[in-house]
């Protein structure tokens, strides 16, 4: 059986003290138009460990600085072609971060972020996630789900797996 190449990546659950979620908007380049909402967060390099790979990313895509380690609430492997461009597939860890409510700017600039697909930050309120009825799709597609059960019960004891 041959052997499947996927990328692992972190991604950061930001919620502010409203329970708003950041959001990253991704174009993508081989769709005609669309776009996927997507959690702060890319491809850990070879060498960096998960968490100093999420302390890269939220840094450079959203400004945010983490002082502390976050919790590990979800999981999810999907393979399939298109999802991680050179790759048969990719892994999310998903960390929760709660922060303060803050204006998104991260130390990339609008050129660089254009280059890595993300065209637009956005907090979401739980309510505008579950009722959207746009063309762009979120990541995991059914990103109200978790994200409620996240945001209303106690941390998972260990990360929920997730489907595409």
């Amino acid at each position: 059986m041959p052997s499947v190449n996927l990328r692992h990546s972190v991604r950061a659950i930001v919620l502010d003290d409203e329970n708003r979620v950041l959001l990253c908007r991704h174009a993508i380049p081989q769709s005609a138009g669309g776009a996927v909402w997507a959690t702060a967060g890319g491809q850990i390099e070879p060498g960096e460990t998960p968490l100093a790979a999420l302390r890269r990313e939220l840094h450079e895509e959203v400004g945010l600085v983490l002082r502390t380690d976050p919790p590990h609430v979800w999981h999810q492997e999907v393979v399939g072609p298109g999802y991680a461009a050179g790759h048969d597939g990719v892994i999310n860890d998903y960390f929760l971060v709660r922060t303060a409510k803050f204006t998104p700017r991260g130390s990339l600039s609008d050129e660089q972020l254009a280059a890595e697909n993300i065209r637009g930050l956005k907090w979401w309120y739980l309510q505008e996630v579950a009722s959207y009825a746009g063309v762009d799709l979120f990541s995991p597609r059914d990103l109200a789900t978790p994200l409620t059960a996240l945001i209303t019960s106690r941390l998972p004891a260990r990360p929920v797996r997730l489907g595409l």
